[in-house]
């Protein structure tokens, strides 16, 4: 049983310094980022280890190891709890002019102890995958539709993914997308080519190549275009606002980006450290070279270079400690879309790492699905 203690001790401990501390490679990231949305997991598994380890304490060092690790992991996993209501007060009032009671909210809570445990509860909608929108050279492009159970016409939500502009694919995140369409919205899960066979504007490109199909066939699923937002998570959630700050085939009321890159050659220029993902590598294969040598492109694409014309709503979210895509460019972002008149609200979760909502019913994505939720009943209402 000793042992036992000190097994469970050191593996929680392992992945609560994770709260704090940056990761300095890929592997690692996948640490940083899942060990605060399992904080309330942690708090259980050290008590756990006390439990077994306290007996013990006065006859066995190894016991005496166990309480110490248990202890740190729990005021390491507790401090996500203990900085939860000063948040809640920041996007409470960053939020006060694009937010709206739903008519029949999915969150009526900010954080529900009982959904850090179970799960968010998915909701009830029609869904049909794999729809080929585009086969631009050849490649197929498809997206998934989510449609409300309820008959009628529902806002119109489009998705799409991040994967650092190389990666990922229409179902991903598609636990948020049923989510919402049970809420009433219809949901469009759009995929577009990849880095670095394809490059810049290709993946803007097939966005817009989706959004013309949207426009063209959403009212087979449900969908108003005429209450249109887009939202995007890293590079998809740069596609987003890109999508949005240009002209496009829909009407966008709204749009909301989940760390997303917004000044490519900054970013280019002074990468994060530690940088697990390395930057630079990342947007050469993306752009094809370097600001240097392509100093057009990476203005053309890169979101801020449009922030200061009249754009649709924004929402940022963005992790304190996000060290793919510094927090500081959100709020850079922010500022530049307010100087210019334009309705923005911006989120930063001081405890989250980047794709801090991979864990869905983590303590950062409930914040953000009830803020996020908010947002897109204002703009569409």
């Amino acid at each position: 049983m000793r042992w036992l203690a000190l097994a469970v001790a050191l593996c929680t401990l392992w992945i609560a310094v994770w709260i704090v501390l940056p990761p300095p490679n890929y592997f690692l990231l996948r640490f940083a980022v899942g060990a605060p949305e399992v904080s309330a997991w942690l708090i259980v598994a050290s008590i756990v280890g006390l439990a077994i380890a306290i007996p013990h304490a006065s006859a066995n060092m190894s016991a005496r190891l166990s309480i110490a690790a248990c202890t740190i992991s729990i005021f390491l996993a507790a401090s996500v709890f203990l900085r939860f209501g000063a948040s809640v007060r920041r996007f409470d009032e960053a939020t006060r002019a694009l937010s709206a009671e739903p008519a029949a909210p999915l969150r009526r809570r900010r954080l529900s102890v009982v959904d850090l445990f179970r799960g968010i509860p998915s909701g009830k909608a029609k869904i049909t995958r794999g729809i080929v929108f585009a086969s631009p050279d050849g490649q197929r492009l498809t997206l998934d539709a989510y449609q409300p159970e309820n008959s009628g016409t529902h806002p119109v939500v489009v998705q799409i993914y991040g994967g650092a502009w190389r990666n990922g694919a229409p179902g991903d995140f598609a636990n948020f997308a049923q989510w919402l369409a049970g809420g009433g919205y219809s949901v469009f899960s759009i995929d577009y080519r990849h880095s670095p066979q394809w490059r810049w504007p290709a993946h803007l490109d097939d966005v817009n190549t989706a959004l013309a199909w949207i426009a063209a066939h959403a009212a087979e699923y449900g969908g108003d275009t005429s209450r249109v937002v887009l939202i995007g998570r890293s590079a998809g959630a740069h596609l987003a606002l890109l999508a949005a700050y240009r002209p496009a085939s829909l009407k966008v009321r709204g749009v909301v980006g989940f760390y997303a890159p917004v000044d490519l050659a900054d970013a280019y220029r002074n990468p994060p450290r530690p940088d697990p993902l390395d930057i630079r590598s990342v947007e050469h294969a993306f752009i094809g070279g370097t600001p240097e040598t392509m100093s057009e492109s990476y203005a053309a694409a890169s979101p801020i270079s449009y922030a200061k014309a009249h754009v649709p709503p924004t929402l940022l979210v963005f992790g304190g400690r996000d060290n793919i895509v510094e927090p500081r460019y959100g709020r850079r972002l922010r500022d530049t879309l307010a100087a210019s008149g334009n309705q923005v609200a911006y989120l930063e979760i001081p405890w989250a790492e980047h794709a801090f909502d991979e864990v869905f019913n983590g303590p950062s994505s409930q914040l953000a699905l009830f803020y996020t939720e908010r947002f897109i009943a204002a703009v569409t209402r």
